[in-house]
């Protein structure tokens, strides 16, 4: 009884990983590019506007790759996209609620440690270590993108009337398809078993193919591309100068013959036995074969 039970949990287990990576294959495209926009907008690269369906549009980006983490069931220790908070905003905002979007963005992409790493920078110089400050202050130049991404997001919500803002709002929400009914089902869609963690080895195969393709392309910069490391990842170099106590062991060899296995020079594998007790009973030595 007990191995059918555990073989019925297994298959529906299966039935479970399919439907998930079904569900992922109709997302994978809209996936794909929204982890490249979140990317642009953390920081990879600085928007010259930034319009209200751009802010749309990453709340949207965000609320998909939540899915992907779900479907994929990557493990949820640290809430990085935070999808369910994601379509909660676009929902209150299509009533006019603009106060929590504007913290959301804040907590996103503010609070940045420029000074830490502007100290760590000369610290680096100051050191010699040319190739780490170089990557700190590429790093900086990431975080300073994300902060203008974050000026020009706020200027165009705060910019336009409360009316317009509504409106530029309510069309974004409808191009990226989260008009409030969308919103309501996308929502409870969240509690359902598709979205629910379950380890899966197809599943973690397919979030490592998907990943490993997305990080070569975030990373396809002059600034990523293997070139002078820091000491960190600098490439191994092999010792010029032989180990203290080196010993050569040779290749496999049989010791089991007399001719290598008799360190005390025998003639034959079990020599005679010497008996001596004989000799204290004032008998003569016998030798036993």
């Amino acid at each position: 009884m007990t191995t059918r039970q555990g073989t019925g949990a297994t298959s529906d287990i299966d039935a479970l990983a399919t439907l998930k990576l079904a569900a992922f294959e109709r997302i994978e495209a809209d996936f794909r590019d929204s982890f490249v926009f979140v990317s642009a907008v953390h920081g990879q690269r600085r928007f010259d506007a930034f319009p209200v369906a751009f802010t749309v549009r990453y709340l949207h980006a965000l609320w998909i790759c939540d899915c992907k983490d779900r479907l994929l069931n990557v493990p949820r220790s640290i809430r990085r996209y935070e999808g369910r908070r994601c379509l909660e905003l676009l929902h209150s905002w299509h009533d006019g609620e603009t106060s929590q979007v504007v913290g959301f963005l804040h907590t996103k992409l503010d609070s940045l440690p420029f000074a830490q790493l502007t100290q760590q920078i000369i610290e680096a110089e100051r050191s010699g270590y040319t190739s780490l400050a170089t990557r700190l202050a590429h790093g900086r130049l990431i975080l300073l993108n994300r902060s203008f991404n974050l000026a020009q997001a706020l200027a165009a919500i705060f910019t336009p009337t409360t009316d317009a803002l509504q409106g530029q709002v309510r069309s974004a929400c409808i191009q990226y398809g989260h008009t409030p009914e969308q919103l309501r089902e996308q929502l409870a869609a969240l509690d359902t078993p598709l979205y629910a963690h379950i380890r899966h080895a197809e599943l973690a195969r397919r979030n490592m193919l998907v990943m490993n393709a997305m990080g070569v392309c975030v990373a396809n910069n002059a600034a990523d591309r293997p070139g002078q490391r820091t000491e960190r990842v600098r490439i191994p170099v092999a010792p010029t100068s032989p180990p203290f106590a080196e010993v050569e062991i040779p290749g496999a060899m049989t010791l089991s013959s007399m001719a290598n296995n008799n360190p005390q020079k025998l003639d034959l594998a079990m020599p005679p036995l010497l008996l001596d007790g004989l000799e204290l009973l004032g008998g003569a030595r016998q030798v036993v074969h």
